[in-house]
Order: C-alpha cells, then sequence, then structure tokens
C-alpha cells in the first residue's frame, strides 16, 4: 500500500498565516481604467460566481467574487479596447472599454447549448480519455519558466462572523509544466490583515499548507494529487454530460475513489477540452468517508483538549487557454469544521475561504524567485493592519472584489479595532 507523499498532503488545506518577503518587480502605476460590474445569467437572473473577467491579448484578468460582481483594472500601456466575461456552460460576451471608469456594468451571459451528442459521450471510455490528457499535458501548457501574479484573500469565520481576513500580492514562479512541481516558488509581495480583537475569536488549531497551495494545488502539474498513472488507479472515471467553457466543447468526466488507502481521497468532475484534451477546470472535494485520515492529513497542530472535527473541504482549479497554450488560472479552497472543548455542551463551526486568482503573468522572465526569498511554512505575515483602511493599498493591481458581506464585516472589524 503506498502512502501519502509530501506534495499531496502539503496541498489540502492552507495555514492561517502568510509570510510577508522582497518583492519580485515593482508595483504597477497609477495610469488605468477601472470597470466594476456584476455578471448574470439572462434567463434566470442569479449572480455568477467565479466567472473569469480578462483583456483579451493580455494576460490580465479576475473573477467575479460570491456576488457575482467583478473589478477590473485595465492598464493604460496595454491600449485595451475590450474585456472578455467567460463562465462554464455560457456564451463568452465582451464589453467595448471607454476611455474612462466604467462603474455599475451588468452583464448577461447566456446558456450555451450543448455540442456533444450524448451518444459520443456514451461512446468514450472515461479513464481513457484522462490517460490521454494527462500525456498531453506538457504539450497543453506552459513549455517554459513564467512568472505569475496573484491575488490571494483569506477569510476565517466563526459561525457567520468573519474574524479575520488576510489579502496579499503573491508572485508564482512556475517551471514548464514537463519539469517537477518541487522547483516552483512562491513569494509574498505585500499584505494586509484584519484580526478581531476579541481573545475568544482567536482560532487555535493550525492546519496543513501554506500560500504554497497556488504551487501543489495545480493539479495538472502536480500530477500526483490526482492524474499520476499510480492515482488513477485509485479512482473510478465515467462520463458526464458535457458542456460549454469559451465558447469551446468540453468532456466533463467525473471521478470517486475506488480504494482504500491510508489518506483521504477525492471525488469530482474534471472539465477536458474536446479539440486538444488540455484540463480546463477540475472541481473536487476531500472525501468525509473516514474522518481520522482527513484530520491526520490536515491538522497539524490543537491542544489536547480541544476535538477537531472537518465538516466539508473542497477544492475548485481552473486554466485559461492563451493562444494555444494553457495557464493556471484561478485555486479556490473551501473548508468547514467545528471545534469544541472536552466537557462542553456546544461546539463552534468555523469556515475558512482560501482563494487566488493569477492577474497577470510574465512569460520568459530572465530571474526567477530566489530560494531565499520563497515562502516557506514558517514563515508568518507580518500584522498589516494599519494598512487596511487605506482605499490605495493594491494601486494598481487587480484584486477580487470584496463581497457584500464581507465588506460589512471589515467595517465592522475596523471599528473594533479603532480604525
Amino acid at each position: 500500500m503506498k502512502t501519502m507523499n509530501m506534495k499531496t498532503a502539503r496541498i489540502l488545506l492552507m495555514i492561517l498565516l502568510l509570510g510577508v518577503i522582497a518583492p519580485a518587480w515593482a508595483a504597477k502605476g497609477a495610469g488605468f481604467i477601472t470597470v466594476t460590474g456584476v455578471v448574470k445569467d439572462r434567463e434566470t437572473r442569479k449572480v455568477l460566481e467565479s466567472a473569469n473577467i480578462s483583456v483579451p491579448g493580455t494576460s490580465v484578468s479576475t473573477v467575479t467574487n460570491e456576488d457575482g460582481v467583478f473589478t477590473i483594472k485595465v492598464g493604460d500601456s496595454i491600449q485595451a479596447r475590450a474585456i472578455e466575461i467567460s463562465f462554464l456552460g455560457y456564451r463568452s460576451q465582451r464589453i467595448t472599454l471607454q476611455n474612462e471608469d466604467m462603474p455599475d456594468v451588468t452583464v448577461f451571459l447566456v446558456p450555451n447549448v450543448n455540442k456533444l451528442p450524448e451518444v459520443l459521450v456514451r461512446g468514450i471510455n472515461a479513464l481513457d480519455l484522462v490517460r490521454k490528457a494527462s500525456d498531453k499535458v506538457a504539450l497543453n501548457n506552459s513549455p517554459s519558466n513564467n512568472l505569475l501574479t496573484g491575488f490571494y484573500r483569506e477569510t476565517i469565520r466563526k459561525r457567520r462572523n468573519y474574524i479575520n481576513v488576510t489579502e496579499a500580492i503573491v508572485n508564482v514562479y512556475k517551471t514548464p509544466y514537463s519539469e517537477d512541481v518541487d522547483r516552483d516558488r512562491v513569494q509574498v509581495y505585500k499584505g494586509r490583515q484584519l484580526l478581531s480583537p476579541k481573545a475568544g475569536d482567536t482560532l487555535i488549531v493550525k492546519l496543513q499548507g501554506g500560500p504554497n497551495y497556488s504551487v501543489y494545488m495545480d493539479v495538472v502539474k502536480n500530477r500526483d494529487l490526482l492524474i499520476s498513472p499510480e492515482s488513477l488507479n485509485d479512482y473510478r472515471f465515467y462520463m458526464e454530460t458535457s458542456t460549454m467553457l469559451d465558447d469551446r466543447p468540453h468532456y466533463v468526466v467525473g471521478f470517486e475513489p475506488q480504494a482504500d488507502r491510508s489518506y483521504p481521497l477525492f471525488y469530482g468532475k474534471m472539465y477536458i477540452d474536446e479539440a486538444t484534451l488540455a484540463f480546463t477546470q477540475v472541481e473536487f472535494n476531500l472525501s468525509m468517508k473516514d474522518r481520522n485520515k482527513v484530520i491526520a492529513a490536515i491538522l497539524r497542530k490543537k491542544p489536547f483538549n480541544l476535538r477537531f472535527k472537518p465538516e466539508e473541504i473542497t477544492y475548485l482549479v481552473t486554466y485559461k487557454t492563451e493562444n494555444g497554450i494553457s495557464y493556471l488560472n484561478y485555486i479556490r479552497n473551501s473548508i468547514r469544521f467545528k471545534c469544541d472543548w472536552k466537557r462542553r455542551l456546544f461546539s463552534t463551526t468555523y469556515t475558512v475561504v482560501s482563494e487566488m486568482v493569477v492577474t497577470d503573468k510574465r512569460l520568459n522572465p530572465l530571474t526567477g524567485i530566489p530560494y531565499k526569498q520563497a515562502f516557506r511554512e514558517t514563515s508568518v505575515l507580518s500584522d498589516k493592519v494599519g494598512n487596511f483602511y487605506d482605499e490605495n493599498f493594491w494601486e494598481g493591481y487587480n484584486i477580487i472584489a470584496p463581497s457584500e458581506s464581507l465588506e460589512t464585516a471589515v467595517t465592522k472589524l475596523k471599528k473594533a479595532n479603532g480604525k
């Protein structure tokens, strides 16, 4: 029986602290226009979370928040004419840019009709399809080094109340997809953090991971997680109804554990481009069949008399194709768990949500991230609460727009901290 490798263990969850280290390059200037809006389904008027917002022909992008709201800053230097909005199962749409800020833009996306006949889908062997897609990773994904700029946010809720909000600009150095993931590195350029001042709101459990999850949750490159020849044997794969993404037909492959290992396995869906067999999106959950395995995999430290019970752990990883090459685009992780002290009647529910969106990239950079400046799991984010009220803190960087509930929570936390 194989044992859990360090790569798989490190990505299962994010630690609740970041490290601040030297920047890889300077911040952008103030010459940009800002487009703010909301993305909805045209038929149901339902908001679309995690829709991709990008500038065609460039690496500039972001995603919508849980309210379907987005904010994207488009630099004057790239002379962009439009932004593009895309979402799984919908037709993409472009919005023409003006020469000034564009607030309150509403985008209605139209569901895209499935182009793959069901008889064709039923005739495909799901496992063979995933193997073929895995064999083409080096061809479909970047063959060179890249330096990605990303926006990272982590929130912690105690029941319904936010008690911790952490944000950072991260640089992610990616080696070619033909090379091992262990050579990829993460660097934190700058960050800010706002904590609840109440002593009882302190989360005292330490969980496995770190901002390096933007490296190790790249399931296409970190193949040991799901798509290595050895890992494929752990799962049963099956075809589901096909869908459209970026106006291209995609196979949808479901998977679930079929082996019993000493560590928890996953279940979920893979979206694979029909023409290129590139992985475009992977949605997966950690199996809770044996919670003792889950606890052993994700929990680093807790008080002796505290009981820790994981309830749900979910992941979302997406990729964006540019000029025929697929790049990491967005990663989201959510964990819901309960903590209670022995001999106490009630437990407390916590929810930790971490997400990183790639907002820009440099292809073939002359230099990478030096080892001494790379983030380590033992690093801690310097407390920059004093910067949290500064509306210009992120300057021209693109971020994920805060949801309405998060904005309200930040306001309350500022007041509690005397800001």
